[in-house]
């Protein structure tokens, strides 16, 4: 294992992300809010902090292995979490405690949108969009932003790319080489982000508002600048508009890549894992709406629909906005979206959950059994748009599932025995493991209220659900430490 190699790229990446903390800063000088000392404190730290990392193994440069990768993947998204706490636990509005400042920021950086902060409408306008932006770098991934511009990462990057990169198919690349593919990410969320922020204006948003909510929208994160989330507006045309960017980045964006190489859209829909994610978000939708209406919640039809389209979406992609109380509408609708939620969105994309390759893969293996009770000397592929998957790649996917079942229970029961009730505990693990944001129950509106060892264990559940169980959990085994 490489440590000094680890070292320095981890004080690089402290570094890299210590820069973050300046665009706050302008924002707060821009609006005179007062929380420009917090930026500039936490600035300084993390940039000495990262320095003290690197100077002293600042020429060793030795390719990354496989183990290095995961290492640093997971030791950088935990320092994160706990660096990009340093501004929320310094600012005097809002005042937060340690544990408060590590969930939110944790919340931010996987891209969850739980918080527990209320008054939004009041805080200084640098916390606002620093929330914002942290789930905006979150989205595509700050390792993989390092790979795209940090080309003195040489070809561990290769290493770092598949560690963090949610999906199964890990090797997947769009270009020969891993850089140039990191970059192409960037630049297409780059590009959705800036047309969402210009469609947000164009739809009645200030500019601060339509640029924070871009942020989150095509990073699938769910916060707002505002207690009423994306209900405070109350315009149809604002609620479409998030729809529409949810909707696309909740797609893979290697469809989006070779969209814009050919100028075709057929790749989209060639490709049968977004047909199954427009499958069933259109279902969920008819369901919702449907019931809304029949049931009285909403006596106008097109409320009903419009409402149900939105908060499936939002919740089916694991955004989390919000345009009601949700976990408020009648029968069995709550459960259903958050149901909705574990499914998510595609691979590579910034969308939660176990991704709907995983649930396909599920699916045709379980058929797969089904066809083999009928037909028993018989050999059966499974095919993804034709071609038949490796063993390896379907046995991961039972592999992900089981361990995913493992920690949501382990979780579940945790959070059970610290006093809080069934449907909270469950809905909690579902809202962080999912990097959902809004919960039922006590955690419903935010998460303020539950005790600090809950805050910790769903701290810990959205890093799992970001870096999708594996990453994480390989560095806790025995074999990973071997020689």
């Amino acid at each position: 294992m490489q440590l000094l190699t680890i070292q320095r790229i981890l004080g690089i990446l402290l570094s890299l992300f210590s820069i973050t903390m300046l665009p706050p800063v302008l924002v707060s000088w821009y609006y005179q809010d007062g929380a420009s000392s917090a930026f500039l404190t936490a600035f300084v730290l993390l940039l000495i902090i990262g320095l003290l990392f690197w100077l002293p193994v600042r020429h060793h440069r030795k390719e990354l292995k496989i183990r290095d990768g995961f290492i640093v993947v997971v030791m950088f998204w935990i320092a994160l979490g706990l660096s990009g706490s340093l501004p929320f636990f310094l600012t005097e509005v809002p005042k937060m405690s340690f544990t408060d400042a590590v969930f939110e920021s944790m919340s931010g950086l996987t891209t969850t949108g739980a918080t527990v902060l209320t008054g939004l409408d009041t805080l200084p306008k640098a916390v606002l969009f620093y929330r914002q932006f942290l789930q905006w770098l979150g989205g595509m991934g700050i390792v993989v932003l390092a790979v795209a511009i940090l080309p003195l990462l040489g070809v561990g990057g290769m290493q770092l790319y598949r560690a963090e990169t949610p999906g199964p198919m890990k090797d997947a690349k769009l270009t020969p080489r891993i850089t140039e593919t990191a970059k192409a990410l960037w630049y297409i969320y780059l590009s959705l982000t800036i047309a969402c922020a210009i469609a947000f204006r164009l739809g009645g948003m200030t500019w601060f508002d339509a640029i924070c909510h871009s942020f989150s929208t095509v990073a699938i994160g769910g916060f707002s600048t505002h207690d009423a989330s994306i209900g405070f507006f109350d315009s149809a045309t604002i609620e479409m508009i998030t729809v529409v960017f949810m909707l696309i980045s909740g797609m893979n964006f290697s469809l989006h890549f070779l969209a814009w190489r050919h100028r075709s859209i057929k790749h989209y829909w060639k490709d049968s894992e977004l047909r199954t994610y427009l499958a069933i978000l259109g279902v969920i939708s008819v369901v919702t709406s449907s019931y809304l209406y029949f049931s009285g919640t909403f006596d106008n039809l097109w409320t009903a629909v419009h409402q149900g389209v939105f908060q499936t979406v939002s919740i089916g992609t694991t955004a989390g906005y919000t345009t009601t109380d949700y976990y408020l509408w009648p029968g069995f609708l709550p459960i259903l979206l958050l149901m909705a939620s574990y499914i998510g969105g595609c691979a590579f994309s910034t969308g939660g959950g176990i991704k709907v390759i995983r649930i396909m893969l599920l699916f045709k293996q379980g058929y797969r059994e089904v066809l083999r009770l009928i037909h028993p000397n018989a050999v059966f592929a499974i095919k993804v748009n034709g071609k038949a998957l490796p063993a390896k790649v379907v046995g991961a996917v039972w592999g992900f599932f089981a361990m995913y079942v493992f920690c949501f229970s382990i979780m579940h029961l945790f959070l059970m025995s610290t006093g809080l009730d069934v449907v909270t505990s469950f809905s909690a693990v579902t809202a962080c493991l999912n990097n959902l944001g809004p919960g039922l129950g006590e955690v419903g509106a935010n998460f303020g209220d539950i005790n600090a060892p809950s805050k910790w264990v769903l701290a810990m559940a959205m890093l799992l659900g970001r870096l999708e169980i594996f990453t994480l959990l390989v560095v806790l085994t025995p074999a990973f430490w071997r020689r």
